[in-house]
Parts: structure tokens; C-alpha cells; sequence
């Protein structure tokens, strides 16, 4: 009987077919599909054409995130026209002919290669693209099918009662699919906000930072809110709950606060800045790498990284030695023999240290900022004597100048016959009566 039922089914599904195949009206929507796809075809290439904003980005150049947004929505103007324009013809398919099967399919394949090819080109994440082409993609077929309502029962009749809480099959897949949208979008809203923010000629750096962190919170708070209503949470008893857990938070939670609003405080007193060399009153030292709302990236000239809370920049004191001026002073001590010609010395060092490329030297350079030799103080085997010098940037890393400037004073001190002393103790006989 069920066999009988089959084949029943099977021959009125083929007669189906057959009669569909055999109607004028079949073909007057197939050359409809085929008039809308080559028009919206020929506007698209003619909309990308003129304008260059639409246009493919040309590969492996720098470009704008705007630019790279657009060149990437420039391939979906024809899809999206042809959409729109089908939407349309179903309903005059509908007045003219009667019906509309066809184009109504058309639409919907329409529709999933759309779906599908901004999964392909805008998602990057292997977890969310996942979620899209296996869950996403799935469920938009049934919606366009219209076979989606009857599943969602059956799905939301499939539930786990905890207490007071309803858990269903069909709420799990939900906050899975719309929690992966809203996270993608987050992510794809604050890097792209962010990097038009930081890329603003008008902006100092300063204001960048603080406008891209707050773009960030915002964002995240947003999307945060967002997903509470998908989970189906009421808001208004989240905000009693939340008065009274905020309270009990503040106090455990008090140094992640302080250290937030002491990153706002650094970004906009413009006391450190990214590149500037710290010396933090503990004695560590390193490069600013990386500025956050929570800590501050040092990078030692060692390669390790010193992740330091931002309330340490606002309570304690540290020196920051390249925030308004690149220029630092240095200063080389040698000691020389007590017989020597020290104002002779003095000229040769000088111009031994003036000759290394890195130290800040020449006639239009101000006297006080010319390399200068002196005498430091007497010792006890020699004249203790220093050189003192600019410079760009530290003396440390890759400008490790101090090292370079002894060799040289050695091999210049060596050349033109001056010694470096060595320890000497004289031994006076007071009475030469006692040894003998």
C-alpha cells in the first residue's frame, strides 16, 4: 500500500512537471529571469564602471578600510539588484500570469549565493564562518521556502525545564546563530571604526586612542545588550539585579576601574605616547609598544615585554625620557696618565667623538650641544676625565653609541702615545737600618 502511495506520488509529481514544462506562461517567466539578470548585469557593470568607489581594489595596495569596504560591496551590486528586481517580477508574474514558481526559485538561489558569498568574503573567523554555511545557511532555505514555521514548533516544543527556566532546542540554535552575527559584526564594526579613527590627519594620537577605545566599548556594550534580548532576558529586572551586583563589584573590581580611567587619563594628558623610552621609578626600562585601556606594553631592548598597570603611570612617578625631545645627552668616562698633555687630549677626543656618525656634531650645531672633553676629577693612578655628547633617540638596542665611542677613544688615545693608567702603589723604606 505504502509502494502504491509512492508511485502515486511520484507519476502526479512528474505530470506536474510536464504540464509546467508545456505552459506558455513557464517559458514567459524563464525569458523574464533571463531579461532582469542581463539587465541588472548591464547597470552593475556600468555603476562600477563610473564609479571608482565600487571598483575592485587593485591587489597588494595600501588602501583606505572604507576603500577596501566598498571594492568588496561593488561585487554585490549585481546580485542585489537582480533580488530586487525579482522581487518585483514575482508580484507582476502573479497579476499577468497567474503564477510565479519559477522566478519565485530563481530569487531564492539568488538569495543563498548572496548569503553565501558574504560568508566567503567578509568573514574570517573559522568558528563563525562554521556557524553560518552549516547553520545559517540551512535555516535561510527553509525561511524562503516557507517551511521554517513548522520546524521552529517542533523545535521549540523540544524543552528542558531547570526550575524556573525553559530551556528549548530551538533557543540554543537561536543564541548560537544570532550571538555568532552580533560577534561578527562587533568585530568587523570596531576594527574598521577603529582604523578610520587612527588613520584622521586632523587627530592627534592622543584623541585617536581615546576615540577608538570608547568606539570600542561602546560597541561591545551594545552588542551585549543586544544578545540579552536574544537570550530572551528582561532588562528592566537585569537593571534591579544590576544596581545591587554593580555595588557589590565596585569594591572587587576596583583596580580593573583604575586602571580604565587612569588609560583615559594618559591619553588625554599626553604624558606617554607610543615609541616614548620609560624608565619607571622601580628601574625597568622599555619602549611603549602599546597603549590599552587596562595596561601599558613596555618592550626592553632584551626583546621581553613589561605589561604595566596604567595606575602606576598616574600614582607613581616615572621618567620618560623621549616625549618632547628625541635629544639626549651622554657622557663617557677613560681615565690617562698624569704626564700627559691633557689640553692636547681634550681637542682629540672630541673630534674622535664628533666623527661617529651618530653623535649630534658640526658648526651649525649649538656650542652647548657639541661633543665637549673634561676633567672629571683626580685619581689615584690618573686624570679621571669624561666626554660628554648628544644624541637621537637611546643609548641602548640598535644605537648602542657609548660601546662604539670607547673603542674609539682607546684606539685614539693609543695612536697619538697617551696611556690609560694602570693601579700604582709607591712603597717608601722609612728606616733602612731595620732590613739589614
Amino acid at each position: 500500500m505504502n509502494f502504491q502511495n509512492y508511485k502515486q506520488s511520484f507519476t502526479d509529481l512528474g505530470n506536474q512537471v510536464v504540464t509546467a514544462v508545456l505552459q506558455t506562461e513557464t517559458y514567459a517567466q524563464l525569458g523574464l529571469v533571463l531579461v532582469i539578470f542581463g539587465l541588472t548585469f548591464f547597470i552593475s557593470t556600468y555603476i562600477r564602471k563610473f564609479v571608482p568607489l565600487f571598483a575592485d581594489a587593485p591587489a597588494n595596495a595600501p588602501l583606505k578600510p572604507l576603500r577596501k569596504l566598498t571594492g568588496k560591496l561593488g561585487v554585490l551590486i549585481f546580485p542585489l539588484l537582480a533580488i530586487l528586481a525579482l522581487s518585483l517580477a514575482v508580484q507582476l508574474s502573479q497579476s499577468f500570469f497567474g503564477e510565479s514558481w519559477l522566478i519565485r526559485a530563481a530569487l531564492i538561489v539568488a538569495m543563498m549565493l548572496v548569503y553565501r558569498s558574504i560568508v566567503r568574503d567578509h568573514v574570517k573567523n573559522e568558528f563563525i564562518i562554521f556557524v553560518f554555511r552549516w547553520v545559517g545557511q540551512p535555516l535561510l532555505l527553509l525561511h524562503l521556502l516557507n517551511v521554517l514555521e513548522p520546524i521552529i514548533a517542533v523545535l521549540e516544543a523540544m524543552q528542558l525545564t531547570v526550575g524556573n527556566i525553559e530551556i528549548s532546542v530551538y533557543g540554543i540554535v537561536r543564541v548560537v546563530l544570532f550571538g555568532s552575527l552580533l560577534f561578527w559584526l562587533g568585530r568587523v564594526s570596531s576594527s574598521t571604526g577603529q582604523e578610520i579613527i587612527r588613520r584622521q590627519p586632523k587627530l592627534d594620537f592622543r584623541t585617536k586612542e581615546v576615540a577608538a577605545k570608547l568606539l570600542e566599548v561602546a560597541i561591545f556594550v551594545v552588542i551585549f545588550l543586544l544578545l540579552l534580548q536574544v537570550m530572551g532576558i528582561n532588562l528592566t529586572a537585569l537593571a534591579v539585579f544590576g544596581g545591587a551586583l554593580g555595588v557589590g563589584l565596585g569594591f572587587g573590581l576596583q583596580a580593573i576601574a583604575s586602571n580604565f580611567i587612569s588609560g583615559i587619563i594618559i591619553l588625554l594628558d599626553r604624558s606617554v605616547a607610543l615609541d616614548d623610552y620609560i624608565e619607571l621609578e622601580d628601574g625597568r626600562t622599555g619602549v611603549v609598544r602599546e597603549l590599552t585601556l587596562r595596561s601599558t606594553t613596555l618592550e626592553t631592548y632584551d626583546g621581553k615585554d613589561i605589561m604595566v598597570p596604567n595606575e602606576k603611570f598616574v600614582t607613581e612617578s616615572f621618567t620618560n625620557w623621549t616625549h618632547k625631545n628625541k635629544k639626549q645627552r651622554y657622557r663617557v668616562d677613560f681615565s690617562v696618565a698624569y704626564d700627559s698633555d691633557i689640553r692636547q687630549l681634550v681637542e682629540i677626543i672630541k673630534e674622535t667623538v664628533a666623527s661617529h656618525e651618530q653623535v649630534i656634531s658640526g658648526e651649525d650645531i649649538p656650542f652647548e650641544e657639541r661633543p665637549d672633553c673634561e676633567i672629571d676629577s683626580f685619581g689615584d693612578s690618573g686624570v679621571n676625565m669624561f666626554v660628554e655628547f648628544w644624541m637621537i633617540g637611546i643609548d641602548d638596542g640598535k644605537n648602542r653609541v657609548g660601546g662604539d665611542l670607547l673603542l674609539m677613544i682607546f684606539e685614539a688615545m693609543r695612536d697619538n702615545g697617551f696611556q690609560i693608567p694602570f693601579p700604582q702603589r709607591e712603597v717608601r723604606v722609612l728606616n733602612e737600618s731595620i732590613g739589614k
